[in-house]
Protein backbone atom coordinates (compact mmCIF):
# COMPACT_ATOMS: atom_id res chain seq x y z
CA UNK A 1 0.00 0.00 0.00
CA UNK A 2 1.42 3.36 -1.01
CA UNK A 3 1.54 6.19 1.52
CA UNK A 4 2.89 9.68 2.03
CA UNK A 5 4.02 10.74 5.49
CA UNK A 6 3.67 14.42 6.46
CA UNK A 7 5.35 15.08 9.80
CA UNK A 8 5.16 18.01 12.23
CA UNK A 9 2.88 20.51 10.59
CA UNK A 10 2.66 22.95 13.48
CA UNK A 11 2.00 26.57 14.26
CA UNK A 12 4.90 28.49 15.84
CA UNK A 13 4.91 28.29 19.68
CA UNK A 14 2.07 25.77 19.65
CA UNK A 15 1.99 22.72 21.91
CA UNK A 16 -0.01 20.77 19.32
CA UNK A 17 1.67 18.83 16.52
CA UNK A 18 -0.20 17.47 13.49
CA UNK A 19 1.05 14.48 11.50
CA UNK A 20 -0.73 13.03 8.50
CA UNK A 21 -0.40 9.73 6.66
CA UNK A 22 -2.05 9.78 3.24
CA UNK A 23 -2.85 6.38 1.72
CA UNK A 24 -4.35 5.65 -1.70
CA UNK A 25 -7.98 5.77 -0.51
CA UNK A 26 -7.94 7.46 2.92
CA UNK A 27 -5.78 9.49 5.26
CA UNK A 28 -5.02 9.40 8.97
CA UNK A 29 -4.69 12.63 10.93
CA UNK A 30 -2.64 12.33 14.12
CA UNK A 31 -2.77 15.07 16.76
CA UNK A 32 -0.09 15.12 19.46
CA UNK A 33 -0.54 17.40 22.47
CA UNK A 34 2.49 18.35 24.56
CA UNK A 35 2.87 20.02 27.93
CA UNK A 36 5.81 22.24 28.77
CA UNK A 37 7.79 24.53 26.53
CA UNK A 38 8.18 23.24 22.98
CA UNK A 39 11.67 24.67 22.54
CA UNK A 40 13.06 23.25 25.78
CA UNK A 41 11.79 19.87 26.91
CA UNK A 42 8.21 19.13 25.88
CA UNK A 43 6.42 16.08 27.28
CA UNK A 44 3.92 14.17 25.16
CA UNK A 45 0.59 14.35 26.98
CA UNK A 46 -1.86 12.53 24.70
CA UNK A 47 -2.35 11.47 21.09
CA UNK A 48 -5.55 11.39 19.06
CA UNK A 49 -6.06 10.10 15.55
CA UNK A 50 -8.91 10.15 13.09
CA UNK A 51 -9.45 8.68 9.67
CA UNK A 52 -10.75 10.75 6.77
CA UNK A 53 -11.55 10.10 3.16
CA UNK A 54 -9.48 11.93 0.58
CA UNK A 55 -12.43 14.37 0.35
CA UNK A 56 -11.94 15.20 4.07
CA UNK A 57 -15.07 13.41 5.27
CA UNK A 58 -14.55 11.90 8.72
CA UNK A 59 -14.99 8.14 8.98
CA UNK A 60 -16.58 7.01 12.25
CA UNK A 61 -14.95 4.42 14.51
CA UNK A 62 -16.60 1.10 15.29
CA UNK A 63 -17.98 2.79 18.43
CA UNK A 64 -19.44 5.67 16.41
CA UNK A 65 -16.87 8.25 17.54
CA UNK A 66 -15.04 10.59 15.20
CA UNK A 67 -11.59 10.03 16.72
CA UNK A 68 -9.63 7.58 18.84
CA UNK A 69 -7.19 8.18 21.67
CA UNK A 70 -4.00 6.18 21.98
CA UNK A 71 -3.75 4.88 25.57
CA UNK A 72 -1.73 2.54 27.78
CA UNK A 73 0.88 0.31 26.20
CA UNK A 74 0.00 1.60 22.74
CA UNK A 75 0.78 5.13 23.92
CA UNK A 76 4.23 4.05 25.14
CA UNK A 77 4.92 2.33 21.83
CA UNK A 78 3.73 5.39 19.89
CA UNK A 79 5.96 7.62 22.04
CA UNK A 80 9.02 5.52 21.18
CA UNK A 81 8.25 5.54 17.47
CA UNK A 82 7.59 9.28 17.38
CA UNK A 83 10.83 10.00 19.27
CA UNK A 84 12.73 8.16 16.54
CA UNK A 85 11.10 10.32 13.86
CA UNK A 86 12.04 13.47 15.79
CA UNK A 87 15.57 12.36 16.59
CA UNK A 88 18.87 13.84 15.45
CA UNK A 89 19.77 10.53 13.80
CA UNK A 90 16.58 10.50 11.72
CA UNK A 91 16.83 14.14 10.66
CA UNK A 92 20.47 13.80 9.65
CA UNK A 93 19.99 10.45 7.88
CA UNK A 94 22.20 8.51 10.29
CA UNK A 95 19.60 5.74 10.51
CA UNK A 96 17.53 4.13 7.80
CA UNK A 97 14.67 6.61 7.44
CA UNK A 98 12.51 4.28 5.38
CA UNK A 99 12.53 1.62 8.13
CA UNK A 100 11.71 4.19 10.82
CA UNK A 101 8.82 5.58 8.75
CA UNK A 102 7.50 2.11 7.96
CA UNK A 103 7.50 1.13 11.64
CA UNK A 104 5.52 4.30 12.46
CA UNK A 105 3.05 3.83 9.60
CA UNK A 106 2.53 0.12 10.33
CA UNK A 107 1.83 0.90 13.98
CA UNK A 108 -0.75 3.57 13.09
CA UNK A 109 -2.29 1.30 10.45
CA UNK A 110 -2.70 -1.47 13.04
CA UNK A 111 -4.59 0.98 15.28
CA UNK A 112 -6.77 2.05 12.36
CA UNK A 113 -7.63 -1.55 11.51
CA UNK A 114 -8.45 -2.27 15.16
CA UNK A 115 -10.64 0.82 15.67
CA UNK A 116 -12.27 1.37 12.28
CA UNK A 117 -14.27 -0.75 9.87
CA UNK A 118 -12.99 0.24 6.45
CA UNK A 119 -14.82 -0.91 3.33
Amino acid sequence: MNYTLELNTQEPDSNIVFNTIVFDSFKVNIVERYIGRMNYSPKLCHVLFKVRTLDNEIIKTRDGNARSKIKGDKFEEYYKLSRILNSYDYKNRLINRKDAEQDYVHFILSLVIFNYELN
